[in-house]
């Protein structure tokens, strides 16, 4: 004997309610605005430490700076425990046959890069894989200079 039968109800009965499917995603927007104001507030807090110490450029230490100044102390250890795990991700990539080579890039060569970066990016935004970058001919060289 089928379980359903039992209760009464069929499989249809048994899934999740509309409304309550609409209100989850009503809630997950709101929790997506939530974060999205936090990480605006942080990040503009970040860039006024940043123009108090005369500095151009938002550091790490800027924003851990802002944590605390935002009443966010409580977690200043955990983002600086994140932070330091990620530049030890990063060297490990560097050092173990990522991208970077140790040799310098000519600028033409960063600028190809930097240009095939964007389009997979563009492609991730858009839903598709990575898109295939447009080799460019001598000809193409020679209009750009």
């Amino acid at each position: 004997m089928d379980p359903m039968d039992i209760v009464g109800k069929s499989k249809e009965d048994a899934s999740l309610p509309k409304v309550f499917a609409l209100c989850m995603i009503f809630m997950l927007n709101w929790v997506q605005l939530f974060f999205a104001e936090f990480i605006n507030l942080i990040s503009s807090e970040s860039n006024e430490v940043c123009s108090r110490e005369d500095k151009r450029t938002i550091a790490p230490e800027h924003v851990l700076k802002a944590l605390e100044v935002l009443g966010f102390g409580e977690y200043i250890e955990e983002v600086y425990a994140a932070y330091e795990q990620h530049k030890l991700e990063t060297m490990d990539t560097l050092k173990g046959g990522g991208k970077w080579n140790g040799t310098e890039m000519s600028e033409e060569e960063a600028a190809a890069e930097q240009q095939r970066m964007f389009a997979e990016a563009r492609a991730r935004m858009n839903g598709g894989g990575v898109a295939a970058p447009k080799q460019q001919t001598e000809n193409d060289r020679s209009l750009e200079s």
